[in-house]
């Protein structure tokens, strides 16, 4: 089990693939398959039958998920792709921060 720098409601930008460049927000984390789902990125169709009487079947559209390695997280105050560092603060709590710009993520 790998540990992921990127968390749940992180904004990334990818880095690689169909959809390079795209930015979005994660909003799931899948830490044991190294994946993360990001809101309208890999875009998959599924087919799906009717399983229950009246319900409807078709062509559904929903977010795959995607390497965490092919995205980057985005810095809420430079608005750059950065790799977060960590420090420590003086009440010994650790927080991430902005590599580019210093700013707290």
């Amino acid at each position: 089990m790998s540990k992921l720098s990127i968390k749940k409601d992180d904004m990334v930008v990818v880095l690689s693939g169909k959809d390079k460049g795209k930015q979005g927000k994660v909003l799931k984390v899948e830490p044991k398959s190294g994946k993360v789902i990001v809101e309208k990125v890999n875009i998959v169709s599924r087919h799906t039958k009717p399983r229950k009487q009246g319900e409807e079947g078709g062509i559904l559209q929903k977010e795959a998920p995607i390497y965490a390695c092919k995205v980057q997280r985005v810095c809420p105050k430079c608005n750059k792709p950065t790799r977060p560092a960590h420090k420590i603060l003086a009440d010994g709590k650790k927080v991430r921060i902005c590599k580019k710009c210093g700013a707290e993520i």
